[in-house]
């Protein structure tokens, strides 16, 4: 590897209006105050946490790129030159950990590509978390990112998720869109064998934290309101 690279950071933030450094440790705030040059999601809640971060850093100094789901990938490249000039660059996901349910794979897969040392900072990931949590197996699950929008679809794949865990003995991990959290639940719960368990992970490290591990059938007599509120499910027949 090439000693005169810089480095790619990989910086997690928090998963909510939570203050970082009740969540992250100290080795974050280190590098975000030795790192100018940063790729990010959103500029403006990016800049607003290296603020929150470090307060005395010089807003003015820092130079962004931006990759999110609008970005043409020939651009990925110019992301990356400031390390090959030898400055390390930070990978900041807009909630939670770059790289994973994150545009920042693309970005860390070229860095490898062009011998780019990548170093992974330890912070919070919600998926970690909620099964960590659970109660189910922590062992052997999968995430399968968003479930399809056509109810017929989704039905299909709510079904297929269950039997897939059923004959793998997998939990199967899954978001939504946190508006249409409550009627994923109510779906997940009228769709699913009664016995089978669906854990609600809400609002994961905030003070409305909320989780539970219970039936399908509790479930269908005990909603509750995740209207709005980052949540991840995990459902698993045993």
């Amino acid at each position: 590897m090439d000693t005169e690279h810089g480095v790619l950071y990989l910086i997690p933030t928090t998963l909510g209006d939570t203050a970082p450094l009740e969540v992250l440790p100290i080795s974050v705030k280190k590098i975000i105050e030795q790192t100018n040059v940063y790729i990010v999601e959103n500029e403006k809640s990016a800049r607003r946490f290296i603020k929150k971060i470090s307060s005395g850093k010089s807003q003015s100094a820092l130079q962004m790129f931006r990759l999110n789901k609008f970005t043409n990938p020939i651009e990925l490249p110019d992301f990356l030159e400031p390390c090959l000039r030898g400055v390390n660059i930070g990978l900041l996901s807009e909630a939670g950990c770059p790289g994973v349910a994150d545009p920042g794979s693309d970005i860390v897969k070229l860095a490898h590509k062009k011998d780019i040392k990548v170093v992974p900072l330890v912070g919070p990931s919600s998926i970690l978390m909620a099964i960590m949590s659970s109660g189910l197996n922590g062992q052997n699950f999968a995430f399968n990112g968003y479930l399809p929008i056509d109810k017929d679809e989704r039905k299909k794949e709510i079904k297929r998720l269950e039997k897939l865990s059923f004959s793998n003995n997998q939990s199967q991990i899954f978001i939504e869109t946190p508006y249409r959290n409550n009627k994923l639940l109510e779906d997940l719960a009228s769709l699913l064998s009664d016995n089978t368990q669906i854990c609600v992970a809400a609002d994961i490290s905030l003070s409305t934290e909320f989780i539970k591990t219970e039936t399908a059938n509790y479930w269908k007599k005990n909603m509750v309101d995740l209207h709005k509120r980052p949540t991840i499910f995990i459902i698993h027949k045993v």
